[in-house]
């Protein structure tokens, strides 16, 4: 093996940079060529790409978005668009590919690899934390942070009005942000899917009569999780007034992906990406790179998307229980 192509695909996360940083560092170490490929697997179809060496990585590790940039690939959907990307790799002579990104992402690997000759490799990046194989995902560290810095901040003018306030968080199938953001603000409400299949417009209005029966007027913030709810939050919002709950909305979303990485991601993002070039160095190929029980291992890439992870089962217990208050 002598060349390796990195490209970072679908939404960003903060921690792309660092798991960049330690790809590149470490392939250089081990005598690799490292080509980064830009705008996702665009970039490997549009052959926009230049070679990736320490220096390009150096001053990176703090900052947040991706130096690749991302985006999705609607070619990658159709043989044509995998048979070009697949050529393009190998007139590269790219010995394996390294794809930074969610279970999207990795189905396009294991759809690339009908066509493509080379290696494959996953390392979870996505804010959702919902990849099976990694306790968790680059990026889900620092957008918890963020939400529960937003969270507190909303809390601090819903006390001083005494409001209800519903705050729509990310995670378009999992309520792994929701529940983690609502828990650690101390959320009366937590939505997501995990706890409700389909939301009951009437026992959410009567909890908060009943919190307000024995508190008084007093804030009171829902945590919400992404396409809860058609129409979204201020759908919901809306609908909730028409049952005389007075409410504001507020929609977080992309500046959950933003900011410098917190130190939990810039660590896991550094062992995730050294291992992941080891680990093709050792013969790996459709898997992904993952920590479980704070042990780096592999993943295959094929069962990324299956959902079997799981939120924490006490934690969503514990929150139905004391919900009914």
């Amino acid at each position: 093996m002598k060349r390796i192509g990195v490209l970072t695909s679908g939404g960003d996360a903060p921690g792309m940079n660092a798991c960049l940083r330690a790809l590149v560092l470490t392939a250089h170490a081990n005598e690799l060529e490292v080509v980064g490929f830009q705008y996702g697997f665009n970039g490997v179809i549009e052959q926009q790409y230049h070679h990736l060496l320490p220096y390009h990585v150096n001053g990176i590790i703090q900052n947040g978005g991706t130096i690749l940039k991302s985006a999705r690939c609607e070619a990658m959907h159709s043989a044509t668009g995998l048979q070009r990307a697949a050529q393009n790799l190998h007139d590269l002579q790219i010995d394996a590919l390294l794809v930074i990104g969610g279970d999207g992402s990795f189905r396009g690997c294991v759809e690339l690899s009908a066509f493509y000759n080379g290696r494959l490799l996953g390392i979870p990046g996505t804010i959702d934390n919902d990849v099976d194989g990694s306790d968790f995902t680059i990026g889900f560290a620092t957008a918890l942070d963020t939400a529960l810095d937003a969270i507190d901040k909303i809390r601090d003018t819903a006390d001083a009005f005494e409001r209800i306030f519903l705050v729509e968080v990310m995670g378009r199938h999992t309520g792994y942000l929701a529940v983690a953001a609502g828990i650690a603000a101390g959320a009366e409400q937590i939505i997501c899917p995990e706890l409700a299949s389909e939301l009951d417009l009437d026992r959410i209005a009567l909890h908060v009569e009943q919190a307000r029966k024995h508190r008084g007027n007093c804030s009171y913030i829902i945590v919400l999780a992404e396409t809860m709810y058609p129409g979204g939050v201020s759908a919901l919002a809306a609908d909730l007034e028409q049952r005389g709950i007075e409410c504001r909305a507020a929609i977080l979303g992309h500046i959950q992906r933003g900011g410098r990485p917190v130190g939990a991601d810039r660590i896991l993002a550094t062992k995730l990406g050294a291992y992941a070039v080891e680990q093709l160095l050792q013969g790996a190929h459709l898997m992904m790179a993952g920590e479980m029980n704070g042990q780096a291992g592999l993943y295959p890439l094929a069962r990324t998307g299956e959902k079997k992870k799981q939120v924490d089962s006490y934690l969503l217990r514990w929150q139905q229980q004391v919900a009914q208050y």
